[in-house]
């Protein structure tokens, strides 16, 4: 079994990163990190990768990281990830977003929370952390 986490290199992926390493440590399993290949372009993009290593490292935690197909939206590689027999959770971070933001804009939670076919966990940074 595994956990699946969606990265992206934003607080509320950070937040997500660190709970995704908890809950593959609780439930003994490996994580498998898809992160998102629109971020991969962003500047710092592989150093965050690279403190997710040291991070799992340090957690005791198996894990893996994919990147997204190519041509292929995020929200359909980690909806396509949780039909996988082994995809035991998937984790992403969410946003705080006011209802006419969540109105005029599509949302990958969204879609994954609709759509995914194991449980989903959406984790939310603390508001101290938002900025």
């Amino acid at each position: 079994m595994s956990v699946i986490l969606s990265y992206v290199p934003t607080v509320e992926g950070r937040g997500a990163l660190t709970f995704g390493f908890t809950e593959a440590r609780m439930r003994a399993t490996d994580l498998v990190v898809i992160a998102d290949g629109d971020s991969a372009s962003e500047p710092g993009f592989e150093a965050e990768l690279h403190s997710a290593r040291e991070e799992a490292d340090a957690a005791g935690v198996d894990y893996r990281i994919a990147r997204n197909e190519p041509g292929r939206s995020h929200a359909d590689n980690l909806i396509d990830a949780s039909y996988d027999s082994a995809a035991e959770l998937l984790v992403l971070g969410m946003r705080r977003r006011s209802p006419v933001g969540k109105l005029l804009m599509g949302s990958v939670a969204q879609r994954v929370l609709l759509e995914a076919q194991c449980p989903v966990v959406g984790v939310k940074p603390p508001v101290a952390a938002e900025v």
